[in-house]
């Protein structure tokens, strides 16, 4: 998992041949603005999801893992809570098989690391990382990158 600001994703961006095309884009457009849906860079490898969602508590909201591809969250226009634990750190099974087609599991543990994350900031989570995004209360437009691994 990674956590920094926007301004310092130099560092960020080499760990990916495509990062610093995911960094540059967000950089320079304004995704507070664009209608929500998904934004395709480069394919099923590389596209951002622009979402208005919903916050939701501490307890009602589940640890999702993927495997094919990384996530790199940016709130747009509020403050988000984050939750966050290591896969391996899970002893309990997920929820329901692996699904595969939309490549996620939830667990119903609980995080245990939050942190909160603002307009600017960004954070990574790779497949060992379980996380538990749209903590808060009220809404929040974010866009979530999907990176692709495999």
């Amino acid at each position: 998992m990674i956590f920094n600001s926007l301004s310092c994703s130099e560092r960020t961006e080499r760990l990916h041949p495509l990062f610093k095309q995911l960094f540059d884009y967000v950089r320079t457009h304004d995704l507070s603005q664009v209608p929500a849906g998904r934004i395709v860079l480069q394919g099923d490898d590389l596209y951002i999801n622009v979402d208005d969602a919903s916050l939701r508590s501490r307890e009602a909201q589940k640890l999702e893992v993927h495997r094919r591809y990384i996530d790199v969250h940016f709130p747009l226009d509020g403050v988000e809570e984050v939750g966050w634990r290591s896969l391996d750190s899970l002893t309990c099974e997920s929820e329901a098989p692996f699904d595969e087609v939309r490549d996620f599991a939830l667990y119903a543990a609980p995080a245990t690391t939050y942190f909160t994350v603002r307009p600017g900031e960004f954070y990574v989570m790779f497949p060992e990382d379980a996380h538990a995004p749209i903590i808060g209360q009220g809404t929040l437009r974010k866009a979530i990158a999907k990176v692709r691994i495999d």
